[in-house]
């Protein structure tokens, strides 16, 4: 079953909360390719999602830095982390090689969404109350 974008996720700014829709269908386009066992899409699917994350952060960043967030800091030693994670669950995934099963497929399904759920609604969720200081079409850039 695809991740669907809940409004609970919502960090009350649009650049930010559309980035995140963004990352749920790269996580999903992941979900799929693997569940086919289509290893070139999985592996167009897992460099997408390393791009666009890599942008999302320092998108995320930037605008909590301009809208007042003191906790910048530690966001960006938990963006390093996330970024470091994902390199080895993508890792993992690719060392696989023919062990595809469908437990397989549901154990890296799993690792990708907590990845980013968790982060959202751990992390990100905390700058909700300083961002709703600002207009949601806030954009620093």
């Amino acid at each position: 079953m695809s991740l669907v974008w809940r409004e609970q996720l919502s960090v009350g700014n649009n650049v930010i909360d559309t980035d995140h829709r963004y990352l749920i269908n790269i996580i999903n386009r992941v979900e799929q390719s693997l569940g086919a066992g289509d290893r070139r899409e999985l592996s167009v699917a897992l460099d997408s999602l390393s791009k666009y994350t890599q942008e999302h952060f320092a998108r995320e960043e930037k605008i909590a830095r301009a809208a007042g967030y003191e906790q910048v800091p530690g966001l960006s030693h938990s963006h390093e982390a996330l970024v470091k994670q994902l390199d080895e669950i993508k890792t993992e995934i690719r060392n696989k090689g023919q062990e595809w099963t469908p437990e397989v497929a549901e154990k890296f399904t799993k690792l990708l969404r907590s990845w980013l759920i968790d982060h959202v609604i751990k992390e990100d969720l905390l700058m909700k109350p300083v961002l709703q200081k600002h207009s949601p079409l806030f954009d620093p850039r």
